[in-house]
């Protein structure tokens, strides 16, 4: 599309991202209208006909939603299912019932990570807020103690594990396996969310002690609902989709024959659309039903759900149409040749390129998407372990110290009734562990497999 040189394609990146930057940190524009402009004015700077431009934007667009769109629609309509029915509550209430006051962090890590699976970050802290100030204030326990843990879970579920849109993107630029993702991106959740969630939340409770504010404890989805799920029920929903690919991962591997019929069959069910709408149709007769839902109240339940993904929808597609622009200027390949002459590992490279965009611009799913496009090109020779790990680096790096220009930040300060410096020494500090520990595990991974 252009014969720029490594030197006029590099400082087209840099003004590419910068006017990114500006037009979501300075101007407040919306990050779907910055990544637009900021894709044709990277185009531009490349020295790039525009006309085709327009089409590898527009080619990005179209191909990445047409990848991840209908599974960010599927896993927001299971997560409004499980909030709705009271099934979410269902779960908190009955592990709650079992915890000590020793075990507590612990308990609230293993809540956010069981409910973050199917929920996005937002929905799934507008969910766990409440719990997390009612344990607080009923235990008299330090809110940091309680509430660290708990963001912890569903941040490290939100960068890490699929079916998230940030890793569901990055796995559908760099053509990773799913379900090879799926299961390294647990493995390494589980010591990153321990260490940033139970073990961190000792020092920020001493660093930061606040009392749980009174004003931030709405009532309950479940308070309104004659009856509720049963917990075995709205587990086994929550956790049918994970099984389902990672069966088809497990079986991938063992049997490694595409004309094998028993591969087949699970390369079918295991096929992240079916297993996420095999769940959503599981969770109508386990969730919704036992709730008291009727015919009449699923469909406004379905819209309900998938109104909110209309502007998460559009940033990661024109996340997918910058990733293609760069591309198509031959980004891809210049970062490709220098990372030749650097000999920079390529995980470190794509988590470095993810901390920078993400320090920038405040979005993970941004920082996630930019880079899987800028070193989309690295995993063409990679083995499936290393392509997953790569979109695992890409992960671990978008969440990196979140701060004044991430939404998120903005969400626990009001929550928890933090000021800046607070929500800085607690949860952009916890963000940053979390990138930092899950970066590291992937470097050491990558070593051993």
């Amino acid at each position: 599309m252009t014969s720029a040189g490594h030197a006029q394609l590099g400082i087209a990146v840099l003004l590419g991202i910068a006017v990114i930057v500006l037009l979501i940190t300075k101007f407040k524009l919306h990050a779907f209208l910055s990544l637009t402009i900021g894709s044709l004015a990277l185009g531009a700077f490349a020295g790039a006909p525009l006309d085709k431009v327009i089409t590898s934007f527009t080619g990005g667009l179209g191909s990445t939603v047409a990848g991840v769109g209908v599974l960010i629609a599927l896993g927001a309509i299971l997560g409004k299912m499980l909030a709705d029915s009271g099934g979410a509550d269902q779960i908190v209430d009955t592990i709650l019932a079992k915890a000590t006051p020793r075990s507590m962090p612990w308990t609230m890590v293993l809540i956010a990570s069981v409910i973050g699976l199917p929920l996005f970050f937002e929905v799934g802290i507008v969910l766990l807020i409440p719990v997390v100030l009612m344990v607080a204030k009923r235990g008299n326990y330090s809110l940091m103690r309680i509430g660290i843990p708990a963001l912890a879970g569903l941040s490290v579920m939100h960068g890490l594990v699929p079916p998230h849109p940030g890793p569901l993107v990055a796995i559908d630029a760099l053509g990773a396996n799913l379900g090879v993702t799926l299961a390294l991106g647990v493995l390494i959740a589980i010591p990153t969310v321990i260490i940033a969630g139970p073990v961190f939340s000792k020092y920020a409770a001493r660093w930061v002690d606040v009392p749980a504010p009174d004003r931030m404890i709405p009532q309950r989805a479940s308070e309104e609902l004659e009856k509720r799920p049963g917990f075995g029920a709205t587990l086994a929903t929550i956790l049918l989709p994970v099984v389902l690919m990672l069966a088809k991962a497990l079986v991938d591997i063992v049997v490694d024959d595409p004309d094998n019929v028993v591969q087949r069959a699970f390369d079918v069910i295991g096929n992240p659309l079916i297993a996420l709408l095999a769940a959503v149709i599981v969770g109508i007769f386990t969730l919704l039903r036992p709730a008291g839902f009727g015919k009449d109240r699923l469909s406004g339940l379905v819209e309900k759900g998938l109104a909110p993904i209309a502007g998460i929808l559009l940033i990661v597609g024109a996340g997918g149409g910058f990733k293609q622009t760069l591309i198509d200027s031959g980004v891809g390949q210049m970062i490709l040749e220098i990372s030749e002459d650097w000999s920079i590992p390529a995980l470190l490279l794509a988590w470095l390129i993810a901390v920078a965009i993400r320090l920038a611009t405040g979005s993970a799913t941004v920082a996630t998407v930019s880079a899987a496009g800028l070193v989309a090109p690295l995993a063409a020779d990679m083995s499936t372990t290393h392509a997953a790990l790569l979109v695992l680096a890409i992960g671990a790096g978008s969440l990196f110290f979140s701060h004044v220009n991430d939404a998120g930040f903005w969400l626990v300060k009001e929550y928890f009734g933090l000021n800046v410096g607070q929500t800085v020494k607690t949860w952009s500090v916890m963000e940053t562990i979390i990138s930092v520990v899950a970066g590291a595990l992937v470097l050491l991974l990558s070593l051993v497999i």
